[in-house]
């Protein structure tokens, strides 16, 4: 008997069986992919155009303004929906499809799955070099998308129409593998796109993806348990996986009754939802100095759901107890063994409980001495921490360089205004920072406990994430009691707003906060920290004109005056409502009389420059040159080296 078959071009075969594809975790089902983003070049709209215009009822459609932010779009969504769906981009050929790379790369290195469908130049090749195609002398079947292939954890290029029937459904596979999920890539030449095939209509069933929860070795689980049980100083670090798997009650029973205390990367910010004495914050570069002390001291660290990239480790140079040790539970076997750890190679949640449970049989707990010292070292940090965090007390301009006290006429400084913040988060709201300062203040000062959510990118720390990944989040997250608010500076604003657009025409209520300081004034940091002076990190006009011809002794450098734009009118010309707020009250009453608008709202909020949070008390490996003209830069290469020195292999 022939099989049924049901005749449809490439692109309306894909934009069906998306539209027919659910992911099932922990029993509750729903659609993996329930929308499609883009915009259209000529090297789509005929295809996956038609294709999604005559589908729409089965697969909408969100038009956006830049390739970039709508692949963000989707990954936010994903990260939101704790990898249980996302949502595919579309892209022209050529330039629409190289704009999608850098989301990619995010997508990727944060474990977050994310479905490109890029335009490719034609498969056949009677038309002649088309436009936008890439011509490679010597492999000539290479196009821009060739690109994409170290950045996807699939890709395929689909030049024949029968290819779908093993292309999609291993796409599918990935995206929903804890363990090899990033950013999957099924490039279409143009002209494929509107060939038609009769495939089997069993394609088109309707099919379940179950999201695996690997359960743990009994064996690891009783081996990490007896390191526990011997360690003195044990140190729990959570990462993103724990908030992937929905681990949370699992490390609280683990920790509350081990008495282990609980530091957190950035992926990782909230994982611990309650407020205890083990609960500690942020880690490494950019964590609380309290919890770096004792990340010195520990002498066993269990990592959960955490590649430990340099910031969280301080580049090797944080673990300092001569003979600290290393354990591990992630889903990754690769991820499991860093620093040489003793790995459980398991879904976090199942390795959470069986551990606790090993360790609550055992009767194991920490040493009462180190608890102490828990307790006490972040009673004092959270002295200091609200003490800059309060936007009460004037800051003072001494504790500046004079060189460092540039006169905005700002009032509250970037730390100021997330004690604003913190004072107006509710049960359910986000924070979404990505890049610049904002990420790691929020790491550091951010109280993520009791349902005030952190969304931090910090895998690939990517400018212009935040607005595109409010947009993301505010899908995932419908309900609008709950505040969806994008915390980014004034240079990444300005390096990509035009989703503010996208947020107005779908009319969703997203809230931008920034903190206007003048600068990449992170950068400006680390560079007086490398170099002793300023250079090219400020926003300001160039102190003469520019001359290129190279007649010039010394030309003009960006020393003038701060640039003077204005934000307010950016983005009410994007269509946001917008509004400026210089003090405290003017902060918390733009916050209460936006909240409940339904469009995307701009809070812009005069930063002081140079005015930082309290340090982590932890090196980075950052090497100022070597030789320089400069006099500071062989002070700094000095004190840089010395850190060269803390340094430990740990495997």
């Amino acid at each position: 008997m022939p099989t049924d078959t049901v005749r449809l071009t490439v692109a309306q075969a894909i934009v069906t069986y998306l539209s027919r594809q659910y992911s099932v975790a922990d029993g509750q089902r729903r659609r993996l992919i329930p929308a499609a983003l883009g915009i259209f070049g000529h090297g789509n709209v005929a295809g996956l155009g038609q294709a999604l215009d005559q589908l729409s009822d089965a697969l909408p459609f969100i038009q956006g303004r830049n390739e970039q932010a709508l692949v963000h779009v989707a990954t936010a969504y994903a990260k939101a929906s704790r990898r249980h769906a996302t949502l595919a981009v579309t892209a022209s050929i050529g330039p629409g499809a190289l704009n999608m790379v850098t989301g990619a790369g995010l997508a990727t290195v944060n474990r977050l799955p994310v479905l490109l469908l890029p335009g490719d130049s034609y498969a056949t090749r009677r038309q002649g070099p088309v436009l936008q195609q890439l011509q490679h002398p010597i492999e000539a079947d290479t196009s821009a998308n060739d690109a994409f292939r170290p950045l996807a954890r699939f890709f395929d290029r689909i030049t024949r129409p029968e290819q779908l029937l093993t292309a999609l459904p291993q796409a599918m596979r990935v995206l929903t593998d804890p363990v090899d999920t990033g950013a999957v890539v099924l490039a279409l030449p143009q002209d494929i796109q509107s060939y038609a095939y009769d495939y089997p209509a069993e394609l088109f069933a309707e099919r379940d993806w179950t999201i695996r929860r690997p359960p743990p070795d009994p064996d690891e689980v009783e081996t990490v348990a007896r390191l526990l049980a011997q360690a003195q100083r044990p140190l729990i670090i959570a990462g993103g996986g724990v908030v992937y798997s929905d681990a949370t009650p699992e490390l609280e029973a683990l920790a509350s009754s081990a008495g282990i205390p609980v530091a957190e990367t950035f992926a990782g910010k909230g994982a611990v939802q309650q407020r205890a004495w083990w609960q500690l914050g942020g880690i490494g570069l950019e964590g609380t100095p309290a919890t770096n002390d004792l990340a010195r001291e520990a002498d066993l660290v269990l990592t959960v759901g955490s590649r430990l990239t340099d910031f969280a480790t301080a580049s090797q140079s944080l673990f300092q107890h001569p003979g600290v040790r290393f354990a591990s539970i992630n889903v990754s076997p690769y991820d499991a063994g860093r620093l040489g750890a003793t790995g459980i190679v398991a879904d976090a949640k199942r390795a959470l409980a069986a551990l606790a449970e090993a360790v609550q049989r055992a009767g194991t707990t920490s040493p009462a001495d180190w608890q102490e010292r828990a307790r006490a070292r972040n009673r004092q940090w959270q002295v200091e921490r609200a003490a800059a965090l309060d936007p009460e007390t004037p800051f003072d301009f001494s504790t500046l360089p004079p060189a460092e006290r540039p006169d905005t006429g700002a009032v509250l400084t970037q730390g100021q205004l997330i004690g604003l913040l913190q004072e107006h988060a509710r049960a359910g709201d986000v924070i979404i920072a990505a890049a610049g300062g904002p990420p790691g203040d929020l790491e550091k000062v951010w109280d993520a406990t009791e349902g005030r959510l952190a969304h931090l990118e910090f895998g690939f720390s990517c400018m212009g994430y935040e607005l595109p990944a409010a947009i993301g989040v505010r899908l995932a997250v419908p309900d609008p009691a709950k505040r969806i608010v994008s915390f980014l500076g004034d240079g990444t604003f300005l390096m990509a707003p035009t989703e503010l657009v996208t947020a107005a025409q779908e009319g969703l209520a997203i809230t931008i906060v920034i903190p206007e300081n003048r600068g990449y004034q992170v950068i400006h940091r680390l560079q007086m920290l490398r170099s002793g002076r300023e250079f090219g990190n400020e926003f300001r006009y160039r102190d003469g004109s520019l001359d290129l011809s190279g007649s010039a002794t010394k030309p003009p450098r960006l020393e003038g005056g701060y640039l003077d734009v204005d934000l307010i009118k950016v983005a009410q010309g994007l269509g946001a409502r917008a509004l400026r707020a210089a003090t405290a009250d003017e902060v918390r009453e733009a916050l209460a009389t936006t909240r409940d608008h339904g469009g995307p709202v701009v809070i812009v909020v005069p930063a002081i420059p140079h005015a930082d949070l309290p340090g982590a008390g932890v090196w980075w490996d950052v090497a100022p040159a070597e030789v320089a003209e400069q006099e500071a830069v062989g002070r700094l290469r000095a004190e840089y080296e010395d850190g060269l020195a803390t340094q430990r292999w740990h495997g």
